[in-house]
């Protein structure tokens, strides 16, 4: 069998289905014949591929599934805000959370230099883990693991040490704030 003649039989078998499927997916006929005509493209392009498969129509809804997905997430709706959105905060007063980070620099001088590290560079200056495990050379996961606990160890000593008290949502409400650390002072 021809390699035409393979995609033409295998396409006029499942073409109805196919549309169907993208129809009733996309919620129109229009998007579901663009989608249709790309599932066929990518079938031709896959030569004498697409012929030794052994389960075609489960390979052409695979291939219409995915392009279906990849429409839809392009194609996301978008909501405008409002303009008063940020009307119940007041003008330059902060948040609680947002203030936290008078807190910061003196927490971080007492965390270990490795947690210090992880903070600095992951959190602070954006750094990718990815590149940060390269940095340090090593492994992805272990790079991911230390900057998880060095932020756990970073909130449990923020929360010990500026006091900070949650609300009944779980969210900041108030903490004492503390000074940076000054060599040759008590702290």
């Amino acid at each position: 069998m021809t390699t035409y003649s393979c995609h033409s039989k295998a396409w006029k078998q499942h073409q109805a289905e196919l549309r169907g499927f993208l129809a009733h997916r996309s919620g129109s006929a229009s998007a579901a014949d663009d989608l249709l005509q790309d599932v066929f493209l990518k079938a031709v392009l896959q030569g004498d591929g697409f012929c030794s498969l052994d389960n075609p129509r489960a390979w052409l809804f695979r291939v219409a599934r995915n392009l279906l997905v990849d429409r839809l997430r392009l194609t996301k709706e978008q909501v405008p805000l409002p303009d008063d959105l940020c009307a119940e905060s007041l003008p330059g007063k902060l948040e609680p959370v947002d203030l936290l980070s008078q807190c910061l620099p003196r927490v971080l001088s007492e965390l270990s230099a490795e947690d210090r590290e992880a903070i600095l560079l992951c959190d602070v200056q954006g750094m990718t883990q990815k590149d940060y495990a390269r940095h340090l050379g090593l492994s992805l996961p272990a790079a991911k693991s230390r900057v998880q606990r060095a932020r756990l160890r970073l909130r449990l000593q923020m929360s010990e040490a500026c006091q900070v008290t949650f609300d009944d949502e779980g969210k900041v409400c108030c903490f004492v704030p503390r000074p940076p650390f000054q060599s040759g002072a008590l702290g």
